[in-house]
């Protein structure tokens, strides 16, 4: 059998796309090394969907037009697993509270003071895994299936040797073995969240240092909260050990980048700075999932079709001496695209870039120039 389209990786960046493209497409197929959605880094996110805060600035704005696109989109197609309680952002010291007042010409979103902190009412959070699993439910899915093989002949790709298809989209996250492209760097930023149960009742979400869920009633009259997440970069070359980022269903067993004693040293941090938010009693830890954030060098997402960098250098060698060639001239993988680099804004940016992504597949529709991926071949030719 041979699909129209391929999709490598079940996160929310997949299964965002898988959602887009089965209203365009019959014959899709969603794979994931793993045995579930969003069992890596979607399932270990905090899924806060919350303002960036910040002078204005591309970035800013792009975050800005997904948060609005991204919470309608959810209380649409996934109503039952989102909660709109609004975020009480808590400036971490004095300092940051004087740079929030230079914000406020900058904000796209109305706030008002609340304690040490400002809310906003379109703060958000999302249950990962059943969004992830409500989006893909009408697609074509194989899971504990871990794609180690891409060939493209006769306009066909081969996947393992085995699955064929017309076209395939990398939404792999921090994991980039299946690409051989020097320019697509991605920094695997490891985080740990955690639900606890509590006595306290959080009626709104919080963020300080770290993020605080509002809570749900147990059946028992106590309450649920997530705690997260942890930002840790270790210094290894994940291109050549790559062993922690290819753990089928890592948050299901006991280590974290081969080491269980991170677990542990960063269960407590989380209580620790969630104790400075709020006072949490009588907690107990539920639950714990871990996974590697895929963010870029500049912090912008990679979206649309892969420039072949061998090809494009071969066409044109001057552009490593820095003369400019127009971006639509450079040679790019037939049938190949990408939707990665979404960071710890996965919740906020996925559905909005995979509606674009997808329009840009069926339409012709035009990418902005800063999330594709032309941008980093540029950078990295001209420094060659």
């Amino acid at each position: 059998m041979k699909y129209d389209f391929i999709i490598i990786g079940a996160g929310i960046a997949g299964c965002s796309t898988a959602y887009y493209l089965s209203k365009e497409f019959d014959n899709i197929l969603l794979v994931d090394r793993n045995s579930y959605a969003a069992a890596a880094a979607s399932g270990a996110a905090g899924a806060f969907l919350s303002p960036l805060l910040g002078k204005s600035n591309e970035l800013k704005s792009l975050v800005a037009k997904a948060l609005e696109y991204s919470v309608e989109f959810y209380k649409q197609n996934t109503k039952k697993f989102i909660t709109n309680k609004g975020i009480v952002r808590i400036p971490k010291n004095e300092m940051d509270d004087k740079k929030f007042q230079e914000y406020i010409p900058h904000l796209e979103f109305l706030y008002e003071k609340k304690g040490d902190g400002y809310f906003f009412d379109i703060g958000s959070r999302v249950d990962s895994i059943n969004v992830c699993e409500v989006l893909s439910k009408d697609i074509n899915k194989k899971f504990n299936l871990d794609i180690k093989k891409m060939e493209f002949k006769d306009d066909t790709w081969i996947l393992n040797d085995s699955l064929q298809t017309k076209n395939v989209i990398l939404t792999t996250g921090a994991d980039i073995t299946l690409l051989d492209e020097d320019y697509f760097k991605i920094r695997p930023v490891w985080g740990q969240k955690i639900d606890v149960e509590t006595s306290t009742q959080v009626k709104n979400n919080f963020h300080k240092v770290c993020s605080i869920s509002s809570s749900h009633t147990l059946p028992n009259g106590n309450h649920q909260v997530t705690i997260g997440a942890t930002h840790n970069v270790y210094n290894c070359d994940h291109k050549v050990c790559s062993y922690c980022l290819r753990i089928p269903n890592i948050s299901d067993k006991p280590r974290y980048t081969c080491n269980s004693e991170f677990v542990q040293k960063d269960t407590k941090k989380l209580l620790d700075l969630a104790s400075d938010i709020i006072d949490l009693k009588n907690v107990k830890v539920l639950n714990t999932r871990i996974g590697a954030r895929a963010s870029s060098g500049d912090y912008f997402p990679m979206v649309g079709a892969l420039i072949n960098s061998e090809e494009t250098l071969i066409k044109y060698p001057y552009i490593k001496k820095g003369s400019k060639v127009p971006s639509k001239d450079f040679i790019t993988y037939k049938n190949l695209f990408v939707l990665n680099g979404v960071g710890g804004r996965g919740f906020v940016l996925s559905p909005y870039l995979a509606k674009q992504l997808v329009d840009f597949i069926v339409s012709g529709k035009e990418l902005d120039k800063n999330i594709t991926t032309h941008r980093l071949f540029k950078r990295w030719a001209r420094r060659l």
